[in-house]
């Protein structure tokens, strides 16, 4: 046999099935993803302290709650962009939010401890997790969840100025 049809050999059995393989199982992969934009729906996030969950948004109705720097509660409604919502979307796979603990709580004696609750939904699967502030679990995890609470709380900055020019 001479050294090019050992090539050949060579890529027909070995690189051309496991190429094959790694489309095949890939796209598999891809195609079954539980949390795809295309599959978006609605995303929600309550925040305050204790049971006073003042500040909400809902995408799904564009229903916005906050209390505002006189600490009365303002009501109005704010539709995000898709644009931000897919930033959002992303920005949450990025942080591994997909693989978040549902309840990452901390010390509940103490009164003053900021509560999160984030949940994006889908059409087949939903993600809830309800965050507290003082949550004592590994590191990487409250950055993380910091990190993603404060990208919706910025989208939600940016489209509430939208509104008010």
């Amino acid at each position: 046999m001479s050294l090019r049809s050992k090539k050949i050999f060579f890529i027909l059995s070995v690189a051309v099935p496991f190429l094959l393989y790694c489309v095949y199982y890939y796209g598999m992969m891809v195609k079954n993803a539980p949390y795809k934009f295309a599959e978006f729906q609605s995303f929600t996030i309550e925040y305050g302290y204790r049971d006073s969950l003042f500040n909400k948004y809902n995408s799904e109705t564009g229903a916005y709650q906050f209390v505002n720097k006189k600490d009365s509660i303002v009501k109005k409604k704010l539709w995000l962009t898709k644009d931000d919502l897919l930033y959002l979307h992303r920005k949450a796979a990025e942080l591994g939010y997909w693989d978040f603990p549902s309840n990452e709580i901390g010390d509940t004696t103490k009164k003053h401890v900021p509560r999160f609750i984030v949940q994006f939904n889908y059409k087949r699967k939903s993600k809830r997790v309800i965050y507290y502030a003082n949550y004592d679990g590994h590191e990487k995890l409250r950055d993380a969840n910091e990190r993603l609470i404060k990208e919706i709380q910025g989208k939600l900055t940016e489209a509430s100025a939208r509104y008010d020019k």
